[in-house]
């Protein structure tokens, strides 16, 4: 074997190895957000749980760049229930130090969060249930939100199995 032959060897095998590696991943999607995050745009999610009887544990996944320049985050999540409950939660999420320094993991200025949304939920209606997640950011001393949030690139969901083990 040549070395090069090696080298893409080794880089196959890592990324079948990292993919392979979530096993517990039932639903996730990101959708991409324009330049700018306007208030008024709602990210939306369509999700057909494959059960009514598990538990799962549910996420927002967020991509931010260094042009993000609040130390939290505000969502507003919604979830309609297919025969027509709805749940509406306003969340606050810690995005960076107090040093300023960008929390989530990657190694360029793109940083990737996974934000705890539910635990142990049980999709006891079966049929479609949507995922609806605007942002709520409100800057200190105004009385008026955020209209265009800067640095947030992509805006996912995630519904993952309860890793009993």
């Amino acid at each position: 074997m040549t070395r090069s032959n090696v080298k893409l060897f080794l880089l196959v095998f890592s990324f079948v190895s990292i993919v392979s590696c979530d096993s517990n991943r039932v639903f996730d999607s990101y959708k991409s957000v324009p330049n700018k995050w306007h208030k008024d745009s709602i990210v939306s999610f369509k999700i057909n749980p494959p059960d009514s009887t598990n538990a799962y544990n549910l996420f927002v996944n967020l991509r931010n760049t260094n042009s993000y320049k609040y130390n939290n985050l505000f969502l507003i999540v919604e979830m309609a229930f297919p025969h027509g409950k709805t749940i509406k939660d306003t969340l606050e999420y810690k995005m960076a130090e107090p040093s300023g320094k960008l929390l989530g993991t990657g190694l360029t200025d793109v940083k990737e969060n996974k934000l705890w949304y539910k635990e142990q939920v049980v999709f006891n209606e079966a049929g479609e249930y949507t995922v609806n997640i605007q942002h709520a950011m409100r800057e200190n001393g105004k009385v008026n939100g955020v209209v265009e949030l800067e640095g947030v690139t992509d805006v996912g969901f995630r519904v993952e199995k309860i890793n009993n083990n």
